[in-house]
């Protein structure tokens, strides 16, 4: 038997094991909002901080339908905002679920990017359907 202490991560170190919180997590959908500008998400981070809630996921629902490269780097531009509204909202995942594929490889190329840009902002990304980052 070892007598090496067990050494926790760094994320479980981080938390106050003694402070108690009065927060329902929530998932937010995209398509639920209004707009990715600075300026709603705060007043819709504060809204719900009011209220009680704290957005733990945003949730995004996405198709790659046209067999462009163009076609597919401005769903990434727009994905790239949601990135940054999860990051702004404070929201630890970002969840894309995937519902049609024209160009895979462009695709895959256009997902490992966004996946890059999401652990750059502290946000976990999935991806679910028919491709994968």
């Amino acid at each position: 038997m070892s007598t090496t202490p067990i050494q926790q991560s760094s994320a479980a170190e981080a938390i106050d094991a003694d402070a108690v919180t009065d927060v329902t997590p929530i998932s937010l959908s995209a398509s639920n909002l209004d707009s990715t500008a600075p300026e709603y998400l705060r007043d819709l981070k504060s809204d719900l901080a009011a209220d009680g809630y704290h957005p733990t996921v945003l949730t995004v629902e996405v198709c790659f339908g046209e067999d462009c490269p163009f076609a597919t780097q401005t769903v990434a531009d727009d994905l790239r905002e949601f990135v940054r509204a999860a990051s702004f909202l404070g929201a630890a995942r970002l969840e894309l679920t995937v519902t049609e594929v024209a160009d895979e490889d462009t695709v895959e190329t256009a997902l490992r990017a966004l996946d890059e840009r999401a652990h750059r902002e502290g946000v976990h990304f999935s991806v679910s359907g028919p491709i994968s980052a």
